[in-house]
C-alpha cells in the first residue's frame, strides 16, 4: 500500500465495536483534521491492483480445483489492511445504500471512525441483528423487505465478499448474469440476441418466487463449503435475526435483501440450476408434435434459458 505519508498514519484503536462505530465528536481537533488528510491522501488505485492480485490468484487456484491454496489466499486477503480500507471505503462512500442506518442507528462515519472501523474487522465478530425496511416495488402495489446491517457488518461482509467471490466466479455456469460483476442486463439481452437470430427457438421464462427469502440455510452452507471460520461467519449472518418494528423475529431460512453478501450467496445457492433444467429438458415428451425437435434446440440453446432469467 502506498500512501503519502504512510509512516505517520496510526491506527486508533477503541476497545469494542459500539466505539468502532458509534463515536460521536462534536467538533473537528487537529487529530481530526490530521485523519482526514491520511483518508485523502490513499492511493486508492495502489490499494485495488493489490487486492486484485490476491483475487486473481484465488480465482486460478479455484479453476484448477486448489482448494488448500485458494484457502490460503482467501484468508491472505481477509486479514489484508489494503482489503479491509476498500471494504469499508465501499460501504462508506461508494455504496447506493451507505447511508442506511442498521440496528446500530450509524449512517456515516467521519475518516477517524473509519480508521477504527479497517482495524477492528475480523472473522469471528458477534453478529447484530438486521433492520427490516419495506420499500415499495416498481409498478405494483406491493412493498418488499430489506434487511439491513450495521455499518461494522457491512464492511465485513464486503471484506468477506472479496475472498469468496472470485473463488465461485471460476465455478458459476457461464449464462448466469444476475449480481455478478463485469456483467449486465445488456450483456444477457446481447446473448438472447445471438441465439435466437438464426431461427426459432424455444425460450423458458420463469420467476423464482421470494428467491431470497427462501433460501436453505444447511444447503446453503454445504455449498459453500469453506474453511470453519468463515463458515461460521457466513451461518451468524444468516441467522441474526431481523428487527422490524422494535420487535426481534429469527431468520430460519433466506438472506437478507440489503445485506451486501446476499446476493452472491443468492447465485451460491442457485449453482446448478442451468444443468439442472438441462437434465429436465432430456424428459420432455418426444411424442408431442415437434417434441424430439424442442429438446433438441433446448440441449443447443442454454443460455437463451438463463438470459431470459435475469431480465424477467
Amino acid at each position: 500500500m502506498k500512501c503519502k505519508g504512510t509512516s505517520r498514519i496510526k491506527m486508533p484503536q477503541t476497545d469494542s465495536q459500539e466505539k468502532t462505530v458509534g463515536l460521536i465528536l462534536g467538533h473537528e481537533s487537529s487529530d481530526d483534521i490530521n485523519d482526514q488528510l491520511n483518508w485523502a491522501l490513499i492511493e486508492w488505485d495502489d490499494l485495488e491492483k493489490r487486492v486484485y492480485k490476491i483475487q486473481k490468484r484465488i480465482y486460478k487456484a479455484s479453476s484448477r480445483d486448489d482448494v488448500r491454496t485458494a484457502r490460503r489466499l482467501q484468508k491472505l486477503l481477509i486479514s489484508s489492511w489494503s482489503a479491509k480500507c476498500l471494504a469499508v471505503r465501499r460501504v462508506t462512500q461508494d455504496n447506493q445504500g451507505k447511508k442506511t442506518a442498521g440496528v446500530d442507528g450509524v449512517k456515516s462515519l467521519t475518516p477517524k471512525q473509519r480508521f477504527n472501523l479497517i482495524n477492528k474487522l475480523k472473522l469471528g465478530s458477534k453478529v447484530k441483528p438486521t433492520r427490516r425496511v419495506w420499500i415499495p416495488k416498481p409498478g405494483k402495489d406491493e412493498e418488499r423487505p430489506l434487511g439491513i446491517p450495521t455499518m461494522y457488518d457491512r464492511a465485513l461482509q464486503a471484506l468477506v465478499k472479496m475472498a469468496l467471490e472470485p473463488e465461485w466466479e471460476a465455478k458459476f455456469e457461464p449464462n448466469s448474469y444476475g449480481f455478478r460483476p463485469g456483467r449486465s442486463c445488456h450483456d444477457a439481452i446481447g446473448a438472447i440476441f445471438l441465439g435466437i437470430r438464426s431461427k426459432s427457438k424455444y425460450v423458458l421464462d420463469a420467476d423464482i418466487s421470494k428467491c431470497f427469502d427462501e433460501i436453505n440455510h444447511v444447503r446453503l452452507l454445504e455449498k459453500l463449503n469453506t474453511y470453519p471460520t468463515l463458515r461460521r461467519q457466513v451461518r451468524a449472518w444468516l441467522k441474526s435475526g431481523v428487527l422490524d418494528d422494535k420487535k426481534l423475529f429469527p431468520t430460519e431460512k433466506g438472506t437478507p435483501q440489503g445485506g451486501v453478501i446476499s446476493p452472491l450467496l443468492a447465485n451460491i445457492a442457485l449453482h446448478g440450476m442451468e444443468e439442472e433444467i438441462k437434465k429436465l429438458s432430456e424428459t420432455f415428451d418426444m411424442k408431442e408434435k415437434r417434441g424430439r425437435q424442442m429438446a433438441k434446440e433446448t440441449k443447443e440453446n442454454q443460455s437463451i434459458l438463463f438470459a431470459m432469467r435475469t431480465i424477467s
